[in-house]
């Protein structure tokens, strides 16, 4: 049991903190788990240890582990116990193709979907007229998407096409790309840039993940066939769940 207290640590329960103790609690044990102190399927003490352990109430327990299990970081079995849920699936995609994530995640026997977080037409910013060769007055949408695979979050887009292309957002609803290939604008070619990451706490928490958690960053600038500019996105992609691979050959001296 001093194991686990180590774990979860000391600032969790710290009393001059303003979270509630709960919250604290289940952050510590987010951390854990994300460090691999906490292996999955490993079986977390009863509530009333658990409680003894921390030396809070029963009920602040109980309110901890709901929220660990609603984020599906642990598991409730009737009659077991508690225990750390086992992982997503870890997806392997290659730099090679532009293919959509809906695409990727089908070849792979997943099921795709999407949340909504943001669809909206503006005013391109400074940067994203630069990027799409766009001029200061032109009109963009913005797309904020939360994607899963078999209801998993495993990563957050933010998409920002020139109205020119896409003159409605509402007219994506699940795969971008096929969107844009109805309307005859789909990118044939792109150009990205990774990046290695800690999410911050508005992504930890739509990732479903603990904050600071391993994250790659993509930029990625599309074109269509006659060079132009379509589509730049800024993804986040969940470190415990994906591998990108690039297939890189030696040429003949």
């Amino acid at each position: 049991m001093n194991r686990l207290r180590d774990m979860i640590g000391a600032k969790t329960l710290t009393p001059d903190s303003p979270m509630p103790l709960y919250l604290r609690l289940q952050d510590g044990f987010k951390a854990a788990i994300a460090r691999g102190e906490l292996k999955p399927l490993e079986a977390l003490p009863g509530e009333r240890d658990l409680a003894e352990t921390f030396g809070v109430s029963r009920v602040t327990i109980r309110k901890a582990l709901a929220g660990l299990v609603d984020s599906g970081l642990l598991n409730q079995r009737q009659g077991s116990g508690t225990f750390v849920a086992v992982g997503p699936k870890r997806v392997e995609q290659a730099l090679s193709r532009l293919t959509s994530f809906s695409d990727d995640m089908r070849l792979r026997g997943l099921v795709p979907s999407v949340r909504w977080l943001k669809r909206e037409v503006s005013l391109a910013t400074p940067q994203e007229s630069m990027s799409l060769s766009l001029s200061p007055s032109e009109t963009v949408c913005r797309l904020r998407r939360l994607r899963l695979a078999n209801d998993t979050p495993m990563a957050i887009e933010t998409t920002v096409i020139s109205t020119r292309y896409l003159p409605d957002p509402y007219r994506v609803t699940e795969s971008l790309y096929a969107a844009l290939e109805a309307l005859g604008v789909r990118p044939v070619r792109a150009l990205q840039r990774l990046s290695a990451a800690n999410l911050a706490k508005d992504e930890a928490h739509l990732m479903e993940v603990a904050l600071g958690s391993a994250a790659l960053t993509i930029d990625r600038l599309s074109y269509l066939e006659n060079g132009a500019p379509v589509e730049f996105t800024h993804s986040w992609y969940r470190g415990d769940a994906y591998d990108f691979v690039a297939e890189l050959t030696l040429r003949a001296s």
